[in-house]
This record gives structure tokens, sequence and C-alpha cells, in this order.
């Protein structure tokens, strides 16, 4: 009895797993997840205890793979977080306008950003994507949880962590494949990079509400209890968790017991922290406090 030789898709999403990378599968030709959306889960398989989504879904597991890739040639997704992976996304500018040669690429302005930082552009697994951009891959220590960002690092330049994913090498988009460049191992994270793209840390501003006159020592614990709220939420609730630490914060700022902008700094590093990206944190933040401040009015003085 003969089997058939594995697809293409498959023996990409098998050649991930075996690099320690979580799989799952996008639609086929697409960059899109391939699994069922919340409000259609049929509450039964992976998502028995509850729906389960791609990030959580997402496996190593080679029989697995092999039933999840036997009836359609899907894509292959790689969850960053969970495969203990950064990847660099730089991205090619994607509408053609007048004058928009002189538009730098992402990898121009990653290279510039490496030279600036007197640093080589680091030399690890690389990915050429469809657009004729790259992926570059590293790996992240264990416990370190980074989030994606869009833009921190320059122009065209986005990262996936936690929360995000990319298109593996052997997967096709009607605008081309994404083939390997570099089969390498990913080095570790440079330090300089880690620097750039680390959480913002709230702890300056932490610090400095207890011995602030506007601050009192009730608003400075909510303040602690809020960010806590929200880096420890579950995923599914994250979003939510901020706009309620928000709502609740931000009274104390129209009181004048705590400055808006240490608020805005404390749940948004709580926020990425969590895994939610830096433009929906800010927008969240935004949307939060100013709720709660036109909802509060302003202590009348004695």
């Amino acid at each position: 009895m003969t089997h058939a030789p594995p697809s293409a898709p498959l023996t990409a999403a098998l050649a991930a797993a075996e690099r320690g990378w979580h799989v799952f599968p996008l639609r086929p030709q697409d960059k899109r997840p391939a699994l069922h959306g919340e409000g259609v889960c049929p509450g039964i398989g992976d998502c028995a205890g509850g729906h389960r989504k791609w990030e959580e879904r997402a496996t190593i597991d080679p029989d697995r793979i092999r039933r999840a890739w036997s009836s359609l040639p899907f894509n292959v997704g790689i969850a960053t977080g969970p495969s203990g992976l950064l990847v660099v996304d730089l991205d090619m500018p994607k509408h053609k306008t007048k004058g928009s040669g002189d538009t730098p690429c992402g990898v121009t302005t990653f290279r510039a950003l490496c030279e600036r930082a007197g640093q080589a552009v680091p030399a690890t697994h690389t990915v050429r994507t469809a657009s004729g951009g790259a992926h570059l891959y590293f790996t992240v220590p264990h416990g370190v949880r980074l989030a994606n960002t869009a833009g921190r690092l320059g122009r065209l330049i986005d990262t996936r962590a936690w929360g995000g994913y990319v298109v593996a090498a052997g997967s096709i988009t009607p605008t081309g494949p994404y083939t390997p460049v570099d089969p390498t191992p990913p080095i570790p994270l440079p330090d300089w990079l880690y620097a750039l793209l680390a959480p913002r840390q709230a702890s300056r501003g932490l610090m400095a509400v207890p011995s602030s006159s506007r601050a009192s020592r009730y608003a400075a614990a909510a303040l602690r209890a809020e960010t806590a709220s929200v880096r420890d939420a579950p995923q599914g609730e994250r979003n939510a968790t901020l706009l309620s630490a928000a709502r609740a914060l931000g009274r104390f700022i129209a009181w004048g017991d705590l400055p808006r902008d240490v608020v805005e700094e404390a749940l948004q590093s709580a926020g990425e922290c969590a895994g939610l990206s830096q433009r929906q944190c800010t927008a969240t933040v935004r949307s939060g406090l100013n709720w709660s401040i036109a909802h509060n009015p302003q202590r009348r003085a004695a």
C-alpha cells in the first residue's frame, strides 16, 4: 500500500513544529486564520471547556497538525508568543502614489535604525514575505512577555510576539510565496532591540504618586490595583478589563488626585504587558478616561 506524499503546506507546518514553533491553519492562499470565531463556536473538541482562539489552539503536536491539514491546503500561521519568538516584520510601502518612490521600505528603515544604534543588522532566521519585505526571527527568554508593536521601531516596521502571528515559509498568497532567505536558527533578541521593545515601565510614575500632594493614598492604591488587574487579565477579557480600569481611575483625575499622564502611562504599560497592542491600549485608555472624567464632576473646594 502506497501513501501520497505530504502536501507542501503540511510539510511546512511539520517543519515549523519540529523547531518548537506552535502552528495553526490559515485560510488557503490567505493570511487570515481558518479557525472558527467565538460567535459560531460549537463548544466541542478543543473548545469543549470554552472557546479557544488561534493562539491557544496553536500546536506542535504532529498528529494534530496532520489532521488539521488533511482536508485543505491551509497556509501556515506561527503563533509567535507560545513559540518563544519575536518576529520583526519589515514591510514594503503598500500604495504607490506620486512621489512615493522616495518612501523607504521597512528593510531600509531597519538598517538605518541599526546604524544609529551602532549595531550590525542581525544575522538570524529570515523569511522573505509575499510583498517583498522580510521577517526576522528572534528567540525570547522564557518568562519574558513582549507584546506586538506597530511602528515603534520605525515606519513600516512592526513586531509580532504575544497576541500576534506570522505567516510561515512555505505559505502562498495571491501576492506571492513566503520563502526562507536565511534558514539558520533564530538568534536571541539582541539587548539593544529588547530595550526598545520592552513595555514602558510605569514604576517612575507609580513611585511618584504617593509623594505627590495631589494624590491620596487611596488613589495611589487604586492605581496599583487596577493596573495589576489589567496585567493579570485572561485572554478574551483584557480589553474589557483595561476599559473598566480606565473608567475607575478617571474619577481620580477629575478630582485632582492623580495626574492624567501618570494614569495613562501605567495603564498603557499594563495593557501591553497583558498582550494588547500599543494602538489598542492607547484607544481604550483614552476612551475610558474621557468617559469617566465627563461623568465625575470635580470636587468643590472647601
